[in-house]
């Protein structure tokens, strides 16, 4: 068996436009609903969606390689550089702001050049500290060791992948930089993303964070396509839904000899996906902006306010097991009779409504007005 990057000219790509043609034109559709949608939104609103796509991308992109995130400490750092209120979301923490940071300058900046050095950069905001874990690791620079991606304990690891020897990293870079700035344009917006990730991802160029670097610069290649800097969909969502999937085709494409169809097939079919699952992300957006408009003369203190955008931000109907005063008075630093009165006082209003069947131990979700 050969790696890909074993034949020669490896990375003169093919595919079978045929079975690509239809996923093209049913992604562009859907794409063209979303950036209408987008377009209707005024300036606070697409602000308020970029947030959420941007959590979501942050813990996903992370989750995909078994890091989870604090979600409110990314909420946090979010809202701090788009310059929303983060109040209550609690201090921002070093390695997730370096995350954002990079999401953001991938997309906000997508004009810029992609060079070595921006992918230095971005290197470095991902591992502040120069360690993966308990490892120390080259940050910053390409990696001058051999890359092995395995599974499994180590007296009986599988290897599901080597890369292209160290010697070699910098020259491969450099031929992917000279592709992904001449191919703007000429190539196919989405195919174009879908190939820098692959590509990206058999060179391994780093000790660590390859994946998620890959994940930011697909989201840079779409935002070159759809020429925004604001992101309406997240990816990295959609791929942690079919995690076992991206690695399964990952792995068979790059023991292929050049014909990536079946990376392309998938990568199409999981962006429509993220495209259409975009409408939860947003919905909850506009539901969020709906209610405070409805309520915007109902008396409601900073801790009563802090855990009803809480609720917002995780979705009606999805905050598990409901809010209970035990999780209010976790939440809000309060007694429980605090709590039990500020939670009566909300029910009164219609922003919350008891959730029946629960027996002694009351829970309580949003409400959508008095008469629910």
């Amino acid at each position: 068996m050969k790696y890909i990057w074993q034949h020669q000219n490896w990375n003169s790509f093919s595919w079978d436009s045929h079975q690509l043609l239809p996923l093209l034109s049913k992604a562009r559709r859907t794409q063209g609903e979303i950036l209408s949608r987008g377009k209707a939104f005024g300036e606070r609103l697409t602000s308020q969606a970029q947030a959420e796509v941007l959590v979501e991308e942050a813990v996903k992109t992370s989750a995909i390689e078994g890091e989870i995130l604090n979600r409110d400490l990314v909420r946090s750092s979010v809202a701090r550089h788009l310059g929303l209120s983060y109040a209550g979301l609690g201090e921002v923490d070093r390695h997730i702001d370096g995350l954002v940071e990079v999401l953001l300058d991938a997309t906000r900046n997508y004009k810029k050049p992609l060079n070595a050095e921006r992918f230095f950069s971005w290197h470095a905001a991902l591992f502040p500290t120069g360690y993966s874990g308990l490892s120390k690791i080259r940050v910053g620079k390409w990696r001058n060791n051999p890359m092995q991606v395995v599974s499994g304990p180590m007296e009986r690891h599988k290897v599901h992948y080597e890369a292209s020897p160290s010697e070699q990293v910098a020259q491969e870079m450099g031929q992917f930089l000279l592709w992904f700035k001449k191919s703007q344009g000429s190539t196919e917006g989405f195919l174009r993303s879908a190939i820098a990730h692959f590509w990206f991802v058999v060179i391994h160029p780093f000790d660590d964070g390859n994946g998620r670097i890959a994940r930011v610069l697909t989201d840079m290649a779409l935002a070159q396509d759809e020429g925004i800097p604001v992101r309406f969909y997240s990816l990295s969502s959609q791929i942690m839904e079919e995690r076992k999937m991206y690695y399964d085709v990952l792995e068979k494409v790059s023991k292929g000899n050049g014909d990536i169809t079946p990376w392309l097939v998938w990568f199409l079919g999981c962006l429509i996906r993220a495209m259409e699952r975009s409408q939860t992300i947003i919905g909850k957006v506009i539901v969020k902006a709906e209610f405070w408009q409805k309520h915007s003369q109902t008396i409601i203190n900073e801790r009563q306010r802090k855990i009803i955008n809480r609720l917002l931000d995780t979705g009606k109907g999805e905050f598990q097991g409901g809010l209970s005063t035990r999780k209010y008075v976790s939440l809000a630093k309060v007694s429980r009779a605090t709590a039990y009165r500020e939670i009566t006082d909300l029910v009164k209003k219609g922003v919350l409504r008891l959730l029946k069947g629960r027996g002694r131990s009351a829970a309580y979700d949003m409400g959508l007005g008095k008469n629910e």
